[in-house]
């Protein structure tokens, strides 16, 4: 009774702190959810399935959220919001298993309210992170109850939500030399670590194969100047633990390959060898360097394009969390109440942040006024009038920045000014020659324009780069030019009708 009185606390701070994300939008990628033909057809399920899909349990999720509750981001937070209420029990029920209760109560406290869980908890498309914390979490609530090969299958299916998860039997095997001496758990850690090598090896080879995957041979950033540039990141991680404020959606993190990051490594490492000397029993030590494990994954070898992403720590936060409770066993209640409410308030305070595109966006141009990426997206969220003064300052720090000159042309078409979306989709198409829709863009704006036929010649350069571009092709047939599906697309049955000459 008393385990479930203290897990109703936890989820009631949780939903103080998190429960406003049910009234938030959708968010960069959530809006590519809604043209993959895995989430959105009817038969999609199965496609989920296929060979080349990553985080297929994930997906499969999606498609359940789409058939039963549509575009309606609700439905979709609210998922979201679950996921991270299940693994705030489950923290508090394994960690109480393994450190004094207190301490565990501490910890899942910390792990249910802190503002760097936001990200994660509002942002529909790390569900992904979500469902395989929740599925690594019911593995060690099995594998502390003795259920060793339970726990196994718990680790496969978090695999098949997100590989990044991989370093789990990493964390249990720490776990056994920590506290353990019962042999038999090296079979089952064995099994999990060929899971794993085998879901690590398969998302590396998919992610570096495809085209804008955003990691391995896609990142752009090679492996050495990933690893170097992880020291300040983690830093960054460490102090947003410790003092958090300062979050944003775009961190201000560029790749060094500087003293500064080793330096940064340095410190992890002194800490790390410091951490030994309190090893033992599950204490403080132990924690550390569980924390720096289950983050490994994300925060090594393989790149990824975001340098550093909130939702990294959310996992690992688990045992961070679980070294805090240890430290701040002894400290008198009043205390601690005040602090769980300075975090739930920073927690509401983020998620209101993520409740608004503009909000959002403002913030992170706030926190890095050098990068480009944070105005492209405030320009999306603001009235054309007030995005072209941004996307104009971002054009002065990136005048060779295709994405730039895209959003420009895009204002300016809105706004009416054609000769100006003429000249900026122009310097997109010459930055990027092989961008599809770079010459749809322009294409259309010579269409409004009067000049059908040198329209129609960009429209059909688009569909020679990519035969499966909706848009271009549906483009080409308002410009005059009959056109159809052609086979390998997967349009939708909408779509085929309007390529076919059903009313738009």
């Amino acid at each position: 009774m008393i385990a479930l009185r203290w897990s109703a606390f936890l989820v009631v701070a949780a939903l103080i702190a998190f429960g406003a994300s049910l009234t938030g939008p959708f968010h960069l990628d959530d809006h590519a959810l809604f043209s993959d033909p895995a989430v959105t057809s009817a038969g999609g399920w199965w496609k989920c399935w296929l060979p080349q899909q990553t985080r297929p349990l994930t997906w499969f999720s999606f498609w359940v959220n789409y058939q039963l509750g549509g575009r309606h981001p609700i439905g979709w937070h609210a998922v979201s919001l679950g996921l991270h209420l299940a693994c705030v029990c489950l923290v508090w029920l394994t960690l109480a298993r393994v450190v004094p209760r207190r301490a565990a109560l501490i910890a899942a406290a910390i792990f249910a309210v802190h503002p760097i869980q936001s990200e994660t908890v509002n942002y529909v498309f790390a569900r992904a992170t979500l469902l395989a914390s929740a599925l690594c979490l019911l593995a060690l609530w099995c594998w502390v109850r003795g259920r060793l090969w339970a726990a196994v299958a718990c680790f496969a299916l978090a695999l098949l939500a997100k590989e990044e998860c991989a370093a789990f039997p990493v964390f249990l095997a720490l776990l056994h030399l920590s506290i353990s001496r019962n042999w038999a758990e090296w079979k089952p850690i064995g099994a999990m670590l060929g899971l794993a090598l085998m879901a690590g090896t398969r998302a590396a080879l998919l992610a570096s194969a495809t085209a804008g995957s955003g990691a391995g041979l896609q990142a752009g950033v090679s492996p050495w100047e990933y690893l170097a540039t992880q020291g300040p990141a983690i830093l960054r991680y460490f102090r947003l633990l410790l003092v958090p404020t300062g979050f944003s959606i775009e961190p201000g993190i560029v790749v060094n390959t500087g003293w500064g990051a080793w330096l940064s490594w340095a410190a992890i490492a002194t800490v790390g060898v410091l951490s030994l000397r309190r090893f033992d029993r599950a204490r403080e030590g132990f924690w550390f360097l569980a924390g720096l494990a289950l983050l490994a994954p994300s925060s090594s070898i393989l790149p990824a394009a975001d340098l550093a992403a909130d939702r990294r720590m959310y996992l690992p936060m688990m045992a961070f969390g679980a070294g805090l409770g240890l430290l701040l066993d002894r400290v008198k209640p009043p205390f601690l109440i005040a602090v769980a409410a300075l975090l739930a308030g920073l927690s509401f305070e983020r998620t209101r942040v993520w409740n608004s595109e503009r909000s959002l966006w403002q913030e992170a141009v706030l926190q890095g006024p050098e990068k480009v990426r944070p105005r492209i997206h405030l320009g999306r969220a603001l009235a054309p009038a007030e995005a072209l003064a941004v996307l104009l300052e971002a054009k002065t720090r990136a005048p060779n920045d295709a994405a730039v000159a895209a959003e420009l042309g895009r204002v300016y078409f809105e706004l009416h000014r054609n000769g100006y979306a003429l000249v900026e989709f122009g310097r997109a198409v010459a930055l990027e020659p092989r961008n599809a829709r770079a010459f749809n863009n322009r294409g259309v704006v010579l269409l409004r324009m009067g000049q059908a036929e040198v329209a129609r010649q960009d429209f059909a350069r688009a569909l020679a780069i990519d035969p499966c571009l909706f848009d271009a092709r549906l483009n080409l047939r308002e410009s005059g030019v009959k056109t159809s599906a052609p086979a390998g697309c997967e349009f939708s049955g909408e779509q085929r009708s309007l390529l076919e000459g059903g009313e738009r």
